[in-house]
């Protein structure tokens, strides 16, 4: 579905585009390619009094509230290197932003994003970043368990994988909210604010 409607209280969401994740190289689209239209959407948001919300991952030094569990995948081993987990400077540095830490997939479990988001009124979120399949699609199903409305700039997120972004995009983001691209998105906010 189309992007229809955009709330008066909608908060711009954006998944762990941080020092240490925008260096991946991105499938389908680079990680270069995602932050600047997550820049324009933040600019456009910021300009017209809308929450930005940018969320991070990371973790103790010691690795000791890495998620458990066994997994056939391997996670990440060795140390992260300093500053690994900081806001790129093109996001960064707006005193008005909310800043979220996650530890996991999602940036609702064990952060207090909901809190941040109720207590401004918000009942939707524009969601952006990395990966598409992980951070994003999860933080996507979470907020639609949360009852926010859920809308997803398709060409401002990317993965480590184009099939799991293809995955998200088509089959699991139509059931969640609806999908546009980030000057779909532009247009519906400039028309609705």
């Amino acid at each position: 579905m189309p992007v229809t409607t955009l709330d008066p209280k909608t908060a711009l969401v954006v998944i762990d585009l941080q020092n240490g994740v925008i260096g991946i190289p991105g499938a389908p689209h680079t990680t270069d390619d995602v932050l600047e239209r997550t820049v324009r959407l933040a600019d456009d948001f910021r300009a017209k009094g809308l929450p930005v919300v940018l969320v991070r991952v990371s973790l103790a030094a010691d690795g000791s509230d890495a998620m458990p569990g066994r997994t056939e995948a391997a996670g990440r081993t060795g140390t992260p290197p300093e500053g690994w987990d900081r806001i790129v400077d093109a996001l960064a540095g707006h005193p008005e932003d909310i800043v979220v830490t996650k530890r996991n997939w999602s940036a609702f479990y064990g952060t207090d994003l909901d809190l941040h988001l109720r207590r401004r009124g918000v009942t939707q979120i524009v969601l952006t970043g990395v990966a598409t399949s992980i951070g994003v699609e999860s933080t996507a199903r979470a907020a639609h368990e949360h009852g926010y409305h859920v809308t997803l700039a398709t060409d401002a997120m990317t993965d480590m994988d184009a099939e799991a972004h293809r995955g998200s995009i088509e089959r699991i983001f139509p059931r969640l909210g609806e999908t546009g691209t980030t000057d779909d998105i532009l247009k519906v906010l400039a028309e609705r604010h």
